[in-house]
């Protein structure tokens, strides 16, 4: 087993990647969606945490969130996140025949990989380009042609604030540009 540590840095920004297990394209199945959005607000109650961006994809999504002062508890925050939606879906998504000795042993489902990616934004030159990599997401991966077709993403929240036009890359030649910065 490697011995992987996280940051713990209290009342940061961290971006995020959280993977289906086996690269499921469900994450924008409605119910997956609603089980999803139920789970975050419950959480949210419980371990307060700001959404400062987010995307929904098929088999992934990415996010950013600001953590409270004092507080460092991202991975707790992820476990109850994953563990509601799975219990709400798992009559749907559910797959015994994925079930190994391991998943049962750690009591997990068939929705989620294991683990999650997080990487603590160092600065604001950071934060725009993980926000700009993260609204980019749906458009690199083939899903739509503009950024602002896709429907699950904190983009339009953004435009509406002023952080981008409606127009900002929006076609699929513009990624090598977005992704360094030109």
């Amino acid at each position: 087993m490697s011995n992987y540590r996280r940051t713990n840095t209290q009342g940061a920004c961290y971006f995020f990647t959280v993977v289906t297990f086996r690269r499921q394209p469900i994450l924008c199945d409605e119910t997956v969606r609603v089980a999803l959005r139920e789970a975050i607000n419950s959480v949210r109650k419980q371990k307060p945490f700001t959404i400062n961006a987010w995307v929904l994809l098929p088999d992934h999504l990415h996010c950013m969130w600001t953590l409270p002062e004092g507080d460092a508890d991202f991975s707790s925050r992820w476990s109850l996140i994953k563990r509601q939606v799975s219990i709400q879906c798992r009559e749907h998504y559910r797959r015994a025949d994925w079930l190994n000795s391991s998943k049962r042993k750690h009591r997990e489902s068939t929705l989620w990989q294991r683990r999650f990616w997080e990487h603590q934004i160092r600065d604001e030159s950071d934060f725009n380009r993980h926000a700009d990599y993260l609204h980019y997401n749906p458009v690199k991966h083939g899903y739509c042609k503009q950024v602002a077709d896709w429907s699950y993403s904190t983009f339009h929240r953004y435009v509406a604030e002023g952080v981008y036009p409606l127009n900002w890359a929006g076609v699929a030649d513009d990624l090598e540009a977005i992704t360094t910065g030109e």
